[in-house]
């Protein structure tokens, strides 16, 4: 079977060959060039080293052109609160809730519970540092931009600043936190970056983040304070000039030593953070 690689054509061709039930196609799959097949045998598969897929999972023929990636637009779809296949468990977790257990000789004990706000302003997080200390963590994020940019901007039209988030690894600070954390379960092994948010004029920041690496890609989930926290500041409505400093907590798949790509809502900048 002869490849057409990125061939609209092609494409069009194996969705009619999927859809017909007297094609009887049983195999999809990605060749190392990037070319998609559509066989009925394994011995018609065109490459070595293909990646067999369902067929609805094969990837666009070119995600470059999307405007966010591939794997961002997978990891949300999976992980959506919208997904209705991801509402389940907390409706169990709710129904649960208004179901309190019997009092004193059985009786019902009035309670009421109520989940967590998605989206909540994070107030800053007791850690027991000095502003001092809070001071010169803000001066690591602003000096590790010469070494390690990894600021990303919000601007007008015209070029005029609006908004910034720059992101920095502090080893000592990491170390800290982890101490911090260590007699309530511990944090993710995947290090720790400090952010420093400014605004230059009043603006809402819900530090809504993104980090990918390779294939894997991570929103922290800033209801978690394991995740994400808030170290001065909050998040929420701003006024112009006000500043936020905080932490994410990344998985411990991603590696600061590897090359990380960070966004910021629709804004994106790359980054090694160890060397």
């Amino acid at each position: 079977m002869r490849r057409l690689p990125f061939s609209p054509l092609f494409v069009c061709a194996a969705s009619a060959l999927l859809a017909s039930g007297s094609a009887h196609a049983a195999y999809t799959g990605v060749c190392p060039d990037g070319s998609i097949y559509v066989v009925q045998e394994v011995r018609q598969i065109p490459c070595r080293g293909a990646k067999a897929v369902d067929a609805q999972d094969v990837p666009p023929i070119r995600p470059e052109y999307l405007p966010t990636p591939y794997t961002w637009k997978v990891w949300n779809e999976r992980h959506s609160p919208n997904n209705p296949y991801n509402v389940i468990d907390p409706a169990r977790q709710v129904r649960e809730l208004d179901a309190p257990p019997p009092g004193p000789g059985g009786a019902i004990a009035p309670q009421a519970a109520e989940p967590p706000r998605a989206g909540a302003a994070s107030g800053p997080l007791p850690l027991g540092l000095g502003e001092d200390e809070l001071r010169d963590l803000l001066q690591i994020v602003e000096l590790s931009q010469e070494r390690t940019p990894a600021r990303l901007a919000r601007e007008t039209a015209n070029g005029q600043g609006v908004f910034e988030v720059a992101f920095a690894h502090s080893s000592a600070f990491d170390e800290l936190l982890r101490e911090a954390w260590a007699a309530r379960g511990g944090l993710p092994a995947g290090g720790v970056l400090l952010f420093a948010a400014r605004s230059v004029q009043a603006e809402e920041f819900w530090a809504s983040f993104t980090f990918l690496q390779a294939h894997l890609s991570y929103q922290p989930d800033a209801t978690d304070p394991r995740q994400l926290g808030v170290l001065q500041g909050r998040l929420g409505p701003l006024a112009a000039g006000e500043v936020v400093l905080g932490y994410v907590s990344l998985p411990p798949n991603f590696d600061l030593a590897r090359e990380l790509d960070l966004y910021w809502d629709d804004r994106r900048v790359t980054a090694t953070f160890a060397r």
